[in-house]
């Protein structure tokens, strides 16, 4: 779980480093938080 967690974290910062808007910026985080929850989702079951 705590490996998942951390590519996660590590994909975010990417996306959020490679968004020139706040609205690109907003998109990013989104689907970082998306992807976090659907392992949370996962490792639960």
């Amino acid at each position: 779980m705590r490996k998942i967690v951390v590519l996660a974290a590590a994909a975010a910062a990417l996306l959020v480093s490679a968004c020139n808007t706040v609205e690109g910026m907003g998109r990013d985080v989104s689907s970082a938080g998306k992807a976090v929850s659907g392992a949370a989702r996962d490792a639960k079951h």
